[in-house]
């Protein structure tokens, strides 16, 4: 194989670029495959992003059903090894517990994936059933920042937001139930959309409207590729009976405008939970930024019991998670974890979840309902919520207590412990709010940092449209314009130190 372009054309190329100059007939479908099969074997030892690579999908991108006349005409596309299915492969969800467990069938999702033009051609590392912060089981794999190794990804979608980040894809799929799209994301330099929910499927996996708290979005480097990923792939699938939000106008078009001047509240101060001085100066910077862009800008918190919230949320964690397991062992014929293919948070969890009541969940989604409904009333005299993505930096790897291989003896003080860090991302999954985190900051070490933005429920429009004024008002140079140290523009570089 032999690349199509040189290494800085493909980096300065979005998704729709490529999609442009497949449509035009410059490269195909196959050399852009075969581009990204490249730039893995390059670059994966280094980051450990990627577990697979397809390679009939490679060289044959329409055998799995890729629709040349979608949307992104054949673009490469990774695939989180967590969520929708992809008939005839491996999804081993960051478990040894699930080595070579193969899918029979497509997702309702996967099939809008394929039908959008997207061609799904591997599948990207995430932690154990993605429970936790990061991919890091040294016995499974360990997936590395691209900025610098020396620092985690954070995740759990770890894998795509590096294989993004490096510059392996312009897109790749993420899921987000407590922030595991944005927060990679802004650790990343990435931009990451947890949509509302009821804008993507998750058939045939739930349809309980107060327990969908994981939704499925993407990664990119542009606003226009997610606005398309969603315009392609929104929607439920026959028999889904959530409420499934559709808009006036493609996104697509819509991020053409400028939004209206926009009511922002900024805060950090949640609850017991804060950010350091230096992420605190970073949100100042942005929100001053967003206020010479034409915004009313004020620094305000939303008034909720924010300790019901997070341990509302800690408890859909563990009986959502405990259940996860118990299906798991159920089609393994087991009763219980394997201490030696499950991990010790997982199995705690499964441990705490088992037992749990309709009582204890009824007593959740009441706070679930509570926490929605004062939301939506501040809404009303906001249009977003600014805060940083995360309230502290980037771990180095192997900072155990955010993983699921820690020794922490106590479910509950282990997630306390992770709210501490991933504090304002939650709160959109309980709600069902959409998210964004855009790569608009920079942490002390030179890291990226994301900006987290929150809209009322079915404002995903709001949220793009917002991110296109500021990507355009930095001329399309986010992250200051600088790209990480591992990254396919310094390919021949980074194979010479292998």
């Amino acid at each position: 194989m032999k690349s199509v372009m040189s290494w800085d054309e493909w980096a300065n190329l979005d998704a729709i670029g490529l999609a442009d100059l497949i449509r035009a007939g410059h490269i195909t479908p196959q050399e852009v495959a075969q581009q990204v099969a490249l730039a893995v074997d390059a670059l994966n030892p280094a980051i450990s992003a990627v577990i697979e690579v397809f390679d009939d999908a490679v060289h044959d991108p329409m055998i799995d059903g890729t629709n040349p006349a979608g949307g992104f005409a054949g673009v490469p596309f990774l695939m989180k090894d967590l969520g929708p299915t992809i008939k005839g492969r491996l999804q081993e969800m960051g478990s040894l517990l699930m080595r070579g467990n193969r899918s029979t069938t497509d997702s309702y999702l996967t099939q809008r994936i394929r039908q959008a033009g997207l061609n799904i051609i591997g599948r990207t590392t995430t932690p154990e059933f993605g429970l936790c912060s990061s991919a890091e089981n040294p016995d499974v794999y360990v997936t590395r920042n691209p900025w610098n190794p020396d620092f985690t990804t954070c995740g759990s979608s770890a894998g795509t937001a590096a294989s993004v980040a490096a510059g392996i894809v312009p897109i790749g799929h993420a899921t987000d139930g407590g922030g595991s799209i944005r927060i990679p994301a802004g650790v990343n330099g990435n931009i990451g959309l947890k949509p509302s929910r009821g804008v993507l499927s998750v058939a045939p996996y739930s349809s309980d409207l107060m327990g969908v708290v994981s939704v499925q979005g993407c990664h990119t480097r542009t606003i226009r590729d997610t606005a398309v990923f969603v315009d392609n792939c929104r929607g439920g699938a026959p028999g889904e009976f959530m409420p499934y939000w559709m808009p006036p106008e493609p996104y697509s078009e819509l991020i053409r405008r400028d939004p209206q001047k926009l009511r922002i509240a900024v805060s950090h101060e949640w609850g017991d939970y804060q950010a350091t001085p230096h992420i605190v100066a970073e949100l100042e910077r942005s929100a001053h930024f967003l206020e010479e862009l034409g915004h009313h800008v004020e620094w305000v918190i939303p008034d909720i019991d924010y300790r019901a919230v997070y341990m509302a949320q800690t408890e859909c964690y563990i009986m959502n998670f405990a259940q996860t397991i118990i299906g798991l062992l159920e089609q393994k014929g087991l009763e219980h974890p394997p201490a030696d293919l499950v991990e010790p948070m997982c199995i705690r969890v499964w441990e705490e979840g088992r037992s749990a009541t309709y009582t204890q969940r009824a007593k959740m989604q009441g706070v679930f309902n509570n926490t929605s409904r004062k939301l939506a009333a501040f809404f009303e005299d906001w249009d977003i919520i600014l805060t940083p993505t995360m309230a502290r930096p980037t771990p180095l790897v192997g900072t155990k207590e955010y993983l699921t291989i820690s020794d922490n003896p106590s479910v509950y003080d282990w997630f306390d412990n992770l709210w501490g860090i991933f504090s304002y991302t939650p709160i959109a999954n309980l709600c069902g709010l959409p998210g964004i985190s855009l790569p608009m900051a920079v942490l002390e070490n030179g890291l990226p940092m994301g900006i987290h933005a929150l809209s009322k429920q079915g404002e995903d429009g709001l949220l793009l449209q917002l991110g296109a004024q500021i990507e355009r008002a930095l001329n399309g140079k986010w992250n200051h314009g600088r790209r990480p140290a591992l990254h396919v523009t310094s390919i021949d570089a980074v194979t010479k130190q292998l």
